[in-house]
């Protein structure tokens, strides 16, 4: 995958079920993103997260244009939907490869 391509991951963040579809599209060293997903939280955060930088991915999260627009829009602390936008928006800036990523609770009763 190179550069400027658009990517498209979807999210299964666990117990609350509600899927996300993420679409990332660079633009020179810019990130635009479509989300779609029925939770309330992620839709109020895909309305204020604007085009993402390349340097907003590697600034503190303190200071993450992605993790300040999950923060205002009350997202839970552990929703993996956060870090996949930042997935996302490496890969689509051709700066990682697009591979999946688990998260397997192991020894747990169902």
């Amino acid at each position: 995958m190179s550069a400027g391509e658009a990517v498209n991951v979807r999210v299964d963040p666990g117990i609350c079920g509600f899927l996300c579809d993420i679409k990332a599209e660079a633009e020179k060293r810019t990130v635009h993103f479509h989300i779609q997903s029925d939770c309330q939280q992620i839709k109020k955060m895909a309305e204020c997260l604007g085009p993402v930088g390349l340097r907003d991915l590697f600034v503190p999260l303190s200071k993450n244009a992605i993790f300040l627009s999950a923060e205002a829009s009350r997202c839970h602390l552990a929703c993996p939907i956060p870090w996949a936008l930042v997935k996302a928006a490496e890969v689509a800036l051709g700066l990682a490869l697009p591979k999946e990523a688990t998260l397997r609770f192991l020894n747990t009763n169902p």
